[in-house]
């Protein structure tokens, strides 16, 4: 894992702890709805981060026989159930308290509690999310913030950047709720404050799920690490050209390269062997995470690259 990953992840943990103890204090003291829905989506935030670690560790072990490639996927597993969890334990539980609160509300009680722990909230959750943003700064490359949730192949970073955020609305929701229910005697607000809180994590949550989804089936790297390693190829010795490349991310710093060349034909079994290896080592060079490089020598028989490609309607 990235040291930076490492880092909002921390923080983050240590974050959500602290404010998920202060949260169930307040609510002990306001019976807030909203106040137990924070509460929960604390712990579940504190959790995920645990997952984000676990996934971590895991990613780390050494391919097997079994798994010849390793298991870089680990840190995609990990993160669509983080996904899942923040769906059914943080969205579900918090609009199924605010739906109950609602049909039976209940007067809020101590609510300079509520509002005491919501400034502290805010306090710890800021400085999580800004930790995530600074690292984040290093590997966005000027990306916009969307962009940079949708391509990066690191899922920690979106996770805890996505979650922070949901958490600072929350706070904000939550505090609105309290506030309206304070100054008008009625509790209702602070039980549609919980299900307004319930449909934002759920929201998230998808979004989430959709990203990793998208990165535990297999993505290709980036455009513009594709066009280094065909440029890579192309200006390698006796490469005539490259019939078709395919990549796929085995992990975030794990890639996968497969591709057809082909190589002049007048190549001895030797020579043919030291331009291969001249290639991959070119490849290396501008993408360090191919650390899987397999490729095919063929004669050039003029067909194009995309010619080798599936159509639609072949699919």
């Amino acid at each position: 894992m990235h040291e930076g990953s490492r880092r909002a992840i921390i923080a983050a943990f240590a974050a959500n702890l602290g404010i998920a103890v202060a949260k169930f204090a307040a609510f002990g003291f306001t019976g807030a709805a909203s106040m137990l829905a924070e509460s929960v989506h604390s712990v579940a935030d504190t959790g995920n981060q645990a997952l984000l670690f676990l996934g971590g560790a895991r990613a780390r072990r050494a391919a097997t026989e079994e798994h010849p490639f390793g298991y870089g996927r680990e840190r995609y597993f990990w993160a669509f159930v983080v996904a899942l969890v923040l769906f059914s334990l943080g969205a579900l539980f918090a609009i199924g308290e605010g739906i109950e609160k609602f049909r039976s509300p209940d007067e809020l009680e101590s609510p300079l509690w509520a509002i005491a722990v919501l400034g502290v909230s805010l306090a710890l959750e800021t400085g999580s999310f800004l930790t995530a943003q600074r690292e984040a700064n290093h590997v966005r490359k000027g990306e916009s913030w969307l962009a940079f949730i949708r391509h990066t192949k690191s899922p920690e970073l979106p996770v805890v950047l996505l979650e922070d955020l949901a958490a600072l609305t929350g706070l904000a929701i939550a505090s609105v709720g309290i506030g309206l229910a304070i100054l008008t005697g009625d509790p209702r607000f602070d039980a549609a404050g919980s299900i307004a809180i319930g449909v934002l994590l759920g929201v998230v949550a998808v979004l989430l799920a959709i990203e990793m989804k998208s990165l535990l089936i297999g993505e290709a790297a980036s455009p513009a690490d594709v066009a280094k390693i065909r440029l890579a190829m192309e200006s390698a010795p006796h490469v005539a050209r490259i019939i078709h490349l395919r990549t796929m991310h085995l992990g975030p710093d794990d890639l996968l390269v497969a591709s057809k060349l082909a190589f002049d034909p007048r190549l001895d079994f030797a020579s043919l062997a030291k331009a291969i290896d001249e290639t991959e080592r070119r490849v290396r060079a501008v993408a360090p995470a191919a650390r899987l490089i397999f490729l095919e020598p063929d004669v050039d028989r003029g067909a194009s690259d995309s010619a080798t490609r599936p159509t639609p309607a072949a699919l």
